[in-house]
C-alpha cells in the first residue's frame, strides 16, 4: 500500500480548512503499522481515503498496485461499532461479505467455517449478535473482514470500547491471525502501548494540518512482553515524541 503527496481539506461556513498536508507512506505486504496522534490530526480521514470512502484534494493512494478510487473488496474496514446485522446469525454475518464474490455456496460455507475456527467461534456459529459479548462481536467483525481475504485491513480504534482484559486478549488474537494470514494492517489508535505491542512501524502525526512527524520502526520480535526493557524503551521514546508534538501544537495555536 502506498500513499503519495496526499492533501485533504474540508469546507465549513465558506472557509476551507486543511486537514491533511503532504502525507506520504508505504506499507509492505504483511506489515502492521499504527497511526498515532492527537484527536483531530486526521487519522480517521486518512484511513477513509485509503479505503476509498473519501477522495483526496490531491495525491494518490495505491493498494496492491492499483489506484484507490472507490471502496473495494481488497480493502476492508473495521470500526469500534461492530456493524453486525442483528437478524443474521454469526455465520450469516461472516458470510455476508462474500455474497458478491464469485464463490459457490459450498465455498462460502467452507470459508465461513474456516474463519469461525480462526477466531474461536465455531461453537457460536448459530448464535445471534444479542447473545454475544463485546469481544465476541469484534471477533465476528474481524472474521467477516478476513473472510473476503483482503489485501489490506484498516482498523479504526477497534478495541477502544472494550475492557482491558478483552482488549489484551483481542490484541493477541489479532497478532496470531495477522501472522497466520499475512494480512497487511493499518491501525488507528490513541494507545501508545497498543501501538508498540502490535506494530512493525508507528507513525506519529501532528495536527492543524495533519502531517507525519516521525516514523519509528520497532525492532522487536513478536509476540512482545510489555514488561521487557526494549518494549519500555520504545514506549518511552514514542511517549516523549508524542508529548513534544502536543507541546508544539499548543505553542503554535497560542501564537
Amino acid at each position: 500500500m502506498e500513499v503519495k503527496d496526499l492533501n485533504k481539506s474540508f469546507a465549513f461556513k465558506g472557509r476551507r480548512t486543511q486537514v491533511l498536508s503532504d502525507i506520504s507512506l508505504r506499507v509492505e505486504k504483511g506489515e502492521m503499522i499504527s497511526l498515532l496522534g492527537p484527536s483531530g490530526c486526521g487519522k480517521s480521514t486518512l484511513l477513509n481515503m485509503i479505503g476509498g470512502f473519501d477522495r483526496p484534494d490531491s495525491g494518490i493512494v495505491r493498494v496492491a498496485g492499483r489506484e484507490v478510487l472507490r471502496p473495494e473488496r481488497d480493502c476492508q474496514m473495521l470500526f469500534q461499532d461492530y456493524g453486525l446485522l442483528p437478524w443474521r446469525s454469526v455465520a450469516a454475518n461472516i458470510e455476508l461479505g462474500m455474497l458478491s464474490a464469485r464463490l459457490t455456496r459450498r465455498e462460502r460455507h467452507e470459508r465461513t467455517a474456516h474463519y469461525l475456527d480462526l477466531v474461536g467461534l465455531s461453537e457460536q456459529a448459530d448464535w445471534f449478535p444479542h447473545q454475544l459479548s463485546g469481544g465476541m462481536k469484534q471477533r465476528v467483525a474481524l472474521a467477516r473482514a478476513l473472510a473476503v481475504q483482503p489485501a489490506l485491513l484498516l482498523m479504526d480504534e477497534p478495541f477502544a470500547a472494550l475492557d482491558t482484559f478483552n482488549r489484551y486478549y483481542l490484541q493477541d488474537e489479532l497478532l496470531r491471525i495477522q501472522q497466520q494470514e499475512r494480512t497487511t494492517v493499518i491501525l488507528v489508535t490513541h494507545d501508545i502501548d497498543e501501538a508498540v505491542y502490535l506494530s512493525d512501524v508507528v507513525l506519529i502525526m501532528d495536527a492543524r494540518p495533519g502531517t507525519i512527524r516521525r516514523e519509528t520502526r520497532l525492532q522487536l520480535m513478536k509476540p512482545r512482553d510489555r514488561g521487557d526493557g526494549d518494549f519500555q524503551h520504545y514506549r518511552k521514546q514514542i511517549m516523549e515524541m508524542f508529548q513534544f508534538t502536543r507541546a508544539m501544537q499548543t505553542e503554535e495555536f497560542s501564537i
